[in-house]
């Protein structure tokens, strides 16, 4: 999210939020002139909010088709399952090594806001928290390398947590708990500085996204259009 508020941040962090927690689907078009309209820019202001949308992947502009918002399907869910655990641990362990102290402090104030949101708040409230959570994790692990595929990845991790912040049983209610323990244990690995153990969190955090995957690509899942599997797009 922008820090300084104008119209064209609130545009900016209007956008993102509607994309992380689906109000904009996967694959959406998003018309440019209602845009405008809705968020009182000019076409050069939103441009420019699109392309930076474009640059850190929420949406993908086309040749003279427009602004999408970026697409889930099968494939890019299975490359997401692959990537993760590998990013998150690397992100987490260089977090513990780097941070600051004024970035301890911040996760910690994060990670109060999502567990007001556990209490209190929406399916998108939660979702948001925790992006929020991970982001700054990202900021503490300080890697320009890294950190644009970290990004990325939040973007779907944040779209999948609309079904894993939505629970329908208290086995599911248990797994949110064993989240919000992870982000204490998280927040007091980093702070001591053990990566070691910041990427043993990791590791089993992601085990809890990764356990929840048949939900959101079955029909009791998101509804959402991820076209055919791997196998079938190849034949």
């Amino acid at each position: 999210m922008q820090s300084e508020s104008s119209p064209k941040s609130d545009a900016y962090d209007a956008l993102v939020a509607g994309i992380l927690t689906l109000d904009l689907a996967p694959g959406a078009d998003l018309d440019e002139a209602r845009l405008c309209a809705e968020h009182g820019l000019s076409r050069t202001p939103m441009r420019e909010v699109l392309r930076q949308l474009a640059g850190e992947g929420y949406v993908t502009l086309r040749q003279n088709r427009g602004a999408q918002v970026s697409e889930m399907s099968h494939a890019s869910l299975r490359a997401f399952f692959i990537a993760a655990p590998m990013i998150y641990a690397a992100i987490l362990q260089l977090a513990a090594e780097n941070r600051t102290p004024a970035q301890v402090v911040e996760l910690a104030e994060a990670q109060d806001v999502f567990i007001r949101a556990l209490r209190n708040g929406s399916t998108a409230d939660r979702a948001l928290a925790n992006d929020r959570f991970h982001h700054i994790t990202g900021e503490m692990a300080d890697n320009p390398f890294l950190l644009p595929s970290f990004n990325r990845l939040l973007l779907d991790h944040a779209r999948i947590s609309m079904t894993f912040y939505a629970p329908r049983t208290d086995a599911d209610k248990d797994t949110i708990k064993t989240a919000r323990d992870h982000h204490e244990q998280i927040i007091e690995a980093i702070d001591a500085r053990d990566a070691t153990r910041a990427g043993e969190l990791a590791q089993a955090h992601w085990a809890l996204s990764r356990d929840r995957i048949a939900q959101f690509v079955m029909p009791g899942g998101l509804d959402l259009p991820l076209g055919p599997p791997p196998q079938e797009a190849r034949l």
